[in-house]
């Protein structure tokens, strides 16, 4: 294995974790009621995003006049970090657990592939397309299953909870979009000769910033019991600072659309936590759903198998000859 593979391999590994821990973060938001979406979105993201740049913060000092002359990506990237966790946790609170995590991380990758697509006119493999197209069908199912199970909801209160889905799925859509756009320009950051922490860290330090006044006006409920701190100081430590950290270590090795196709194994997580633990129930169909997005996965992440005698292809970096700077 040369060390291209390596670098691949692990960042694939780094980015599986960081969608494992962001798979908790919507049971861990049940465990706090009373704490509206708002404010769980803006003490997740934004105190872990805060984290995030005081750790990098002499990187980000000794790098002003690199992110200046990329203000835009920049700016960019921390508007989607910011709206990003309030469309996310919104989602979720009118949806529920699973299909607000489905939609939002399951329409991130053909997002992600557009952008990129249109900004930096790269070309998707068949293999990826295959992988893609496995993954929304995934979710797809998963959707269809849940919609079934509010659709048998008693006739009160059926129209009710219907409205609240599809509002849930709209602000998924806005999730999936923000979500896809910040992996872009933290990715193109690092393809500018930043390292992978200072790119993140002031990207995430800058949407952070933004969301303190939302979290100043809802953040109240967060000091109202030891259980809902508790709750806000684990979605910014573990899901938020150190996902994101292993999440920035990834995409220095891997496209910003093979990042957002592997997480796709956020909303399986997310699914069965919210039927173990939130007692959320899912039917046959969202079962082949999970399937579905576990195969997107192997196809997108395995090593492709070579014909004797082919030389291994390395990857080319889109913005500069020499690639991302490794963190």
């Amino acid at each position: 294995m040369n060390d291209t593979s390596r670098d691949q391999g692990l960042g694939i590994l780094a980015v599986l974790f960081a969608a494992l821990v962001w798979g908790t973060t919507g049971t861990a938001a049940t465990f706090a009621p009373e704490v509206g979406a708002a404010a769980i979105g803006a003490a997740a993201m934004g105190l872990g995003g805060l984290l995030q740049a005081l750790r990098a913060g002499r990187g980000i000092l000794r790098a002003l006049p690199d992110l200046a002359r990329n203000r835009r990506l920049l700016i960019l990237g921390g508007v989607a970090v910011a709206v990003y966790p309030l469309a996310f946790y919104g989602s979720m609170r009118l949806a529920g657990v699973t299909i607000g995590t489905v939609v939002t991380i399951g329409s991130a990758p053909l997002l992600s592939a557009l952008i990129e697509r249109i900004f930096d006119g790269t070309r998707l493999s068949a293999r990826w397309l295959a992988g893609a197209l496995t993954g929304v069908a995934g979710i797809l199912l998963l959707c269809l299953a849940e919609g079934a199970a509010h659709g048998a909801a008693p006739d009160g209160g059926a129209a009710a909870a219907g409205d609240a889905v599809i509002a849930g799925i709209g602000l998924g859509l806005i999730g999936g979009f923000t979500y896809a756009l910040y992996s872009w320009t933290a990715r193109g950051l690092m393809l500018r000769g930043l390292r992978s922490s200072v790119a993140m860290g002031a990207t995430f330090g800058i949407g952070g910033l933004l969301l303190m006044p939302v979290l100043a006006m809802t953040g109240a409920p967060f000091l109202a019991s030891w259980g809902n701190a508790a709750v806000g100081i684990y979605m910014a430590l573990v899901p938020m600072f150190l996902g994101y950290i292993c999440f920035g270590l990834g995409l220095a090795r891997i496209p910003a659309s093979m990042a957002t196709t592997i997480s796709l194994i956020e909303p399986v997580v997310a699914a069965i936590l919210a039927i173990l633990v939130v007692g959320e129930r899912l039917p046959p169909a969202g079962w082949a759903g999970v399937g579905l997005v576990i195969a997107c996965l192997a196809i997108v992440t395995l090593p492709a198998r070579r014909r004797q005698g082919q030389p291994l292809r390395t990857a080319r970096p889109a913005a500069t000859s020499s690639g991302p700077e490794r963190p």
